[in-house]
């Protein structure tokens, strides 16, 4: 039997990301994400949403550019750290040991630390209510080659333990129980 409850966000687990933003070493800045996900393939152009309080949110509005982090079990309390401090007291880079890398095409610095950096430019803020909606064109992605398969030339990013986000918890992934389409797969004889 199921019971109504009230209306929210409980679509989960989602992505616990790590995002950068600046365009100095004096105005870099990290934030936690877990408002973030993909809105289209072809062109790649992705989200993440933002309150308007946060210190991150003006350095997004004046930069338009970012990276999403994605963030491993081995990065948990660097990620949740991030989350509950602000960079308006805090050198996030500094007090959490992670590196700030130059990024290929966004002046936002990516963290050296993460398996995969997505380097995003706004296209549009979109204002929704607690949050504002970032919509970003992906111009660039930077793999750590340690996750690359040299047989298949895939990026194997299951081998690096992704961070996800479930109602105020942070998990990693279970173990892998199909593949995309293995469900009306023609069986071998």
């Amino acid at each position: 039997m199921k019971v109504d409850w009230k209306p929210g966000t409980m679509i989960y687990p989602l992505p616990a990301v790590l995002v950068s933003c600046g365009s100095t070493p004096e105005e870099y800045n990290i934030l936690t994400v877990a408002w973030t996900g993909t809105l289209c393939s072809d062109p790649p152009i992705c989200y993440i949403s933002v309150r308007p309080e946060r210190y991150s949110y003006d350095i997004l509005v004046r930069n338009r550019e970012f990276v999403i982090n994605l963030t491993t079990t081995e990065m948990a309390r660097e990620t949740d750290w991030c989350g509950v401090r602000s960079g308006k007291n805090y050198n996030k880079f500094k007090e959490m040991k992670l590196t700030p890398g130059k990024s290929s095409l966004v002046k936002a610095p990516l963290i050296e630390e993460s398996p995969l950096c997505i380097e995003c430019r706004v296209k549009e803020i979109v204002a929704l209510g607690s949050h504002d909606m970032f919509v970003a064109d992906v111009v660039n992605v930077r793999a750590d080659e340690r996750y690359m398969n040299p047989q298949t030339g895939k990026f194997e990013l299951t081998d690096a333990h992704p961070l996800v986000y479930v109602h105020g918890g942070y998990y990693g992934l279970g173990e892998k129980i199909g593949k995309f389409g293995w469900s009306v797969e023609k069986k071998k004889r």
